[in-house]
Order: structure tokens, then C-alpha cells, then sequence
């Protein structure tokens, strides 16, 4: 039986180890039905039957390593194309127009929106640590979670869509901050499932079903 590729996107930066592990670990309770490949290959992500961008870092570098690599255009066109796609932390931020962090480094444009600095009044930057999620708006990604699951974060910004609509769950600290987005075949989450015990694996493991 020919496997299907799921695509974890390697540009240099991203906690790659640990997603792919984690996968792995799930394609293999599930009887190994993806072919898990961390790939910079554009040929192999625009032939996935599912890919990943997993992100950790700041957003001006990780856009300079995209370009790069080469992997723009690539990543527009699966997720344009309808292709499941999860973002991750950092990758969740690439997915807009821009951010405060690096003004004038233009975002993949996926949707419309900007990156802006957490304000928290009190709270540390970043904000690190254990946060409950509020779910907003249906996602196969939370399917079977309990309510307010606990998931684990690092960031010190956050997404704000131009439409509200997308944000799938949020968290507070200080205030709602966006904890997940999603429209259509691309989803994505700010905190990092693959460190966040069981609610986390249960979202991979939904993706991976979805």
C-alpha cells in the first residue's frame, strides 16, 4: 500500500523534533497511514496529502527563511488549493499580513490581519506556561476534547483577523488573546500541541483524522 505524505515544513526554524515525533507517534496508533516526511522540498509539500508549518522564533526571521528557501509560493498554493494545513506557534502568525515584531516584513497574506504584542498589564512577556482554551467557533481539530482544555503556550503576540470569525478558540491573559484560527482546509494554533499532554496529542490526532 502506497502511504500518503504528510508534509512538516522544514525552513530552518521550528521545534521539527518534537512535531514530528509526535505524529509519528500517533500515525503509529492509528496503523500507519501517512508517510511522515519533514521535507524543504516544494515538490514534496505540493504533492502532501497534508502539511504542517511549525514555527518557533521571531516572524521577521522565519519570512527571511521562507523566502530563502524558496517556499512561498508553495505554501500559498496547497493552502489555497484546499490542502489540510496546521499551522503551529510561530506558524500560526506567518499565516497574516504581518507583525508588530518586524514591521514592514510582509506575512504570507493567507489571511487577512496582523500579529500584534500582547498587552497584559502585570502578566509576564511572554507569556509561557499552562492556559485553558474558550472554543469560538466549531473545528474538527477540538472534536472529543474536553471543555476548556489546557494547552501549553510560548509567545508574546498574537494574531488579531480582520474578521472575527476565524478565530476558533482564544485564552485569556490580560485580556481574550487568539488561540487558534481556522478557514476551511487551514487551521492553525498559537499554542504548541505537541508539549501540551493529552488535549495536545488529541488535536494532532484529529488533524491527522480530519
Amino acid at each position: 500500500m502506497t502511504l500518503e505524505t504528510l508534509a512538516i515544513i522544514d525552513y530552518g526554524m521550528g521545534n521539527l523534533h518534537s512535531v514530528s515525533k509526535a505524529f509519528a507517534k500517533l500515525n503509529d496508533e492509528n496503523g500507519s497511514k501517512y508517510d511522515i516526511v519533514v521535507t524543504s522540498d516544494p515538490v514534496v509539500i505540493g504533492s502532501a496529502a497534508k502539511v504542517v508549518l511549525p514555527g518557533v522564533g521571531a516572524f521577521g526571521d522565519c519570512m527571511g527563511n521562507l523566502n530563502s528557501y524558496g517556499l512561498v509560493n508553495i505554501i500559498k498554493e496547497v493552502a489555497g488549493r484546499g490542502t489540510p494545513f496546521l499551522g503551529i506557534c510561530l506558524g500560526l502568525q506567518l499565516l497574516f499580513d504581518g507583525s508588530e515584531e518586524d514591521p514592514g516584513v510582509l506575512g504570507l497574506g493567507i489571511l487577512p490581519g496582523m500579529v500584534r504584542k500582547l498587552i497584559a498589564p502585570g502578566l509576564k512577556i511572554p507569556h509561557m506556561g499552562w492556559n485553558s482554551l474558550e472554543i469560538k467557533t466549531p473545528s474538527h481539530l477540538f472534536t472529543g476534547l474536553p471543555p476548556a482544555p489546557y494547552v501549553y503556550f510560548v509567545h508574546s503576540y498574537h494574531a488579531v483577523p480582520e474578521n472575527s470569525q476565524v478565530v476558533t478558540a482564544v485564552t485569556e491573559y490580560g485580556s481574550a488573546v487568539t488561540a487558534a484560527v481556522g478557514c476551511g482546509n487551514v487551521q492553525a494554533v498559537q499554542f504548541h500541541p505537541e508539549k501540551s499532554s493529552a488535549a495536545g496529542l488529541a488535536i494532532l490526532a484529529n488533524f491527522l483524522r480530519g
